[in-house]
């Protein structure tokens, strides 16, 4: 048996999810399906643990917890996929289940105008894989969390100006085990969270309010990421400076539409680079398939190799091993194993997101591993992997230096709202705090900002961007796709960046107040 563990990483599989029948499963679904004229059958076992935990003023709103379990049958049939899928995980169900998949395949077989043709893949046999975290959060006890959560809840509240705090943690346990007719067998459980406190200030007599939240990303960590045990984010120093942020924006002026020069924060950039490069790097929304529901791309195939993304320091990876990701994991649900490749290199479009099935139509011998299914009784379909721009790699430009460039613009911490076309090339984002640069250094904040660019001209804007230690991992626990719809989880790495002359309008102007 091989075991491959993120760097670092002390666990085990749960042994409770080792105890299920997942050979025996395997050994009658997969046999069913060949007995059953399947060319190819694969099984997916599915458990996913949860548990979200909410706070208002420091008291209990909401502790919800959540077990799915059940396991799944893909069939390709002459060219054509069937799936099926079911809750109880017996043997029989098993050997049923697969040859009502091959029947779903048979009967779609008539309607399939495009064959189905897998990338090769190497067998992986008996292998494991377990995500990076210290501190199982489901093995605290939930009396324990909700004593921290109340405890940070307290120390904001305590502050002047703050009349409402907020405070919720979100945790996800999921294991798979996977295996297929080619022999692979594959076997992972991967741990993420995501923990949030906001603080809230009412005007009493206006009834205006405005607020702000914390900054840590969701993150494929345990516990200790919450306690700050691992030294990763400053709980502590961010509580404590949050009121007195809150309550320079409450009078900070409002922001002068016009064209500026930006520095954004990673905290900002990674939703930017989920909106405007993750999701038009995806293949399936390239050539169309999402154009129904989620829409389409601007980067078209026909553009691969040529398409000026942006300028020469863009360099953007997709990347399923990247640490503490939350779209990193050993193996994809094809089968597949996590790669690191790229996606925009040079400010040059050169490459996509692949799962095996669009890896041979963009005449690709190798998926890059990008197929996933956010449930058992849901399909694997081609989702978004860890995409990250990176830092300069001749030297470790900080954001400060950034600033130091800019005489007159806005340096842009922490996202907010946004909006993106269905092509993904017309865009707007907002953020939590801005900071006005006068002479290269910060000088008090403003409010109501919000920047607006087509993908190309934004990315074309780019002058610089900062070094290694500037570096952070952002990221979302609910990107959606697909009908009937999937949600995933998803990491986007980046620095600080340094862009020219983007268009910044006045929110609270644009919508006539």
């Amino acid at each position: 048996m091989s075991i491959s563990h993120s760097p670092g990483a002390p666990h085990e599989v749960d042994a409770e999810f080792l105890a299920l029948p997942l050979r025996r499963l395997a050994d009658a679904a997969l046999g069913a399906a060949r007995d059953a004229g399947a060319s190819h059958a694969d099984l997916r076992v599915h458990r996913l643990v949860t548990q979200s935990i909410r706070l208002r003023d420091g008291r209990v709103e909401a502790i919800t917890d959540g077990t799915e379990l059940g396991f799944a049958v893909r069939v390709i049939v002459d060219g054509t996929w069937g799936f099926a899928s079911h809750a109880v995980l017996t043997a029989e169900t098993a050997a049923e289940v697969a040859r009502r998949a091959v029947h779903v395949a048979t009967t779609l077989r008539a309607l399939n105008r495009e064959r189905v043709e897998l990338a090769d893949e190497p067998v992986h046999t008996d292998v494991r894989y377990v995500s990076d975290y210290a501190l199982d959060p489901f093995a605290v006890p939930t009396g324990d969390k909700v004593t921290l959560l109340q405890e940070y809840s307290e120390r904001l509240a305590a502050a002047d100006g703050v009349d409402h705090v907020s405070a919720s943690v979100l945790q996800v346990k999921e294991q798979t085990f996977y295996a297929d007719t080619a022999g692979s067998a594959i076997t992972q459980q991967r741990v993420r969270l995501h923990p949030q406190l906001e603080a809230v200030t009412v005007d009493a007599g206006s009834g205006v309010f405005e607020s702000m939240r914390t900054l840590a990303a969701p993150a494929g960590r345990g516990w200790e990421y919450v306690t700050g045990a691992d030294g990763v984010w400053d709980w502590a120093d961010e509580l404590a400076r949050i009121p007195g942020w809150l309550a320079e924006k409450v009078k900070a002026p409002g922001v002068v539409a016009g064209p500026a020069d930006l520095v954004i924060d990673p905290t900002n950039l990674w939703l930017t680079i989920h909106e405007s490069i993750g999701h038009a790097t995806e293949y399936d929304r390239a050539i169309g398939y999402e154009s129904a529901y989620a829409g389409t791309s601007f980067a078209t195939p026909d553009k691969l190799g040529t398409l000026q993304y942006g300028t020469p320091v863009m360099h953007v990876t997709g990347d399923r091993t990247e640490r503490f990701g939350l779209a990193s994991t050993g193996w994809d649900d094809d089968g597949v194993a996590g790669q690191r490749w790229d996606l925009v290199r040079d400010g040059v479009l050169v490459g996509y997101q692949l799962d095996r099935v669009f890896a041979p139509r963009l005449g690709l011998e190798r998926s890059n591993g990008c197929s996933y299914a956010d449930s058992p009784h849901h399909v694997p379909i081609q989702r978004m992997a860890n995409v990250s721009l990176q830092p300069d790699p001749g030297r470790d430009t900080s954001t400060a230096e950034l600033i130091s460039r800019v005489e007159d613009g806005i340096y842009i911490v922490g996202d907010r709202s946004w909006s993106i076309d269905m092509q993904r090339y017309n865009f707007q984002f907002t953020g939590q705090r801005f900071f006005r640069i006068r002479n290269g250094e910060l000088a008090g904040q403003l409010r109501d900002v919000a920047y607006q660019a087509t993908t190309t001209d934004f990315w074309g804007a780019m002058e610089a961007v900062g070094g290694p230690s500037t570096v952070r991992l952002g990221g979302a626990f609910n990107c959606g796709k697909a009908q009937p719809g999937q949600v995933a989880a998803v990491s986007h790495g980046c620095p600080s960046i340094l862009v020219r002359g983007i268009n910044v309008l006045n929110t609270r102007a644009e919508a006539g107040q």
